[in-house]
């Protein structure tokens, strides 16, 4: 069964087909919407699925030039909001050099494209910054977060698409580096230098991913041999893996792929309104 035309991948997208093969075939392949509740308590996980929206969304208004005043009141509505909201504006690095805020980027990658939406880029000399905004309450591990696919993605994207951003010329692996900032912990970000060497071994993964993904046939995809993710999966009754959610502590304990952040579409996000 082919992919959708025009699919692009995405970070997220590929690490659902490394997390479960069979989860990327449902979601993107045979595009199934399947009812269920993510983690529970429910409306626990859906506030703080509305908190990270809010404060991503705010984030970049203010990044874009909207007044810290007036996006300040908006986060009084909730005492995590607001805290995010003052460690972010505590925490916002003072560089000089060119910002894009809520850029994005694409590129070839086999007979599809890769793209990525970046919370920050910043381009101060010969140096670029990708910084990623995370609300998790729980900082995970750094061994883990190396291996995610947004570590991998996101400096292996700016250097195949990022030209436009050095004045037309190729921006080289040694120049980046990417790094997560925690609003529960602002002043223990996670720093990853990128390389030549890191960039060849993501080069050769990413491709023979997704040649893997292209062998995708109608026959149901194999199943994630972790069964704790299906815990937490919308289509575990449809595996047979389940039927009620698992605890959301559970959920963003430190090693859990679920629990490091959420992924934000920010085209299906309100508006702040003044």
């Amino acid at each position: 069964m082919p992919l959708p035309e025009n699919f692009q991948f995405s970070q997220g997208s590929l690490q659902d087909y490394v997390d479960c093969p069979r989860r990327f075939q449902l979601k993107y392949v045979e595009e199934l919407a399947w009812p269920a509740v993510e983690a529970e308590p429910a409306l626990e996980n859906e506030r703080y699925l509305q908190l990270g929206a809010a404060f991503h969304r705010m984030a970049q208004q203010y990044l874009l030039g909207v007044p810290a005043e007036k996006l300040t009141p908006l986060s009084g509505r909730d005492p995590a909001l607001a805290r995010w909201w003052e460690n972010f504006l505590a925490s916002l690095p003072k560089s000089e050099g060119r910002h894009y805020p809520e850029f994005t980027l694409s590129a070839p990658l086999g007979n599809h494209r890769l793209m990525g939406k970046y919370d920050l880029l910043i381009r101060s000399g010969d140096c670029f910054t990708i910084y990623d905004w995370k609300t998790s309450r729980k900082k995970p591990k750094r061994q883990w977060v190396a291996k995610n696919l947004q570590t991998r993605v996101y400096p292996y994207l700016l250097v195949n698409a990022g030209a436009e951003l050095n004045d037309g010329q190729p921006i080289e692996p040694e120049q980046i580096e990417m790094v997560y900032w925690f609003a529960e912990f602002p002043a223990a970000p996670l720093r990853f230098p990128y390389s030549q060497s890191q960039f060849d071994e993501d080069q050769a993964y990413l491709h023979a991913l997704i040649a893997e993904i292209e062998t995708l046939s109608d026959t149901p995809a194999p199943l994630s041999d972790n069964e704790k993710r299906c815990k937490f999966c919308t289509y575990r009754s449809l595996c047979d893996r389940g039927i009620a959610a698992g605890p959301l502590d559970e959920m963003e304990d430190s090693d859990s792929i679920e629990g490091f952040d959420f992924d934000f579409d920010f085209e299906q996000i309100a508006e702040i309104e003044f």
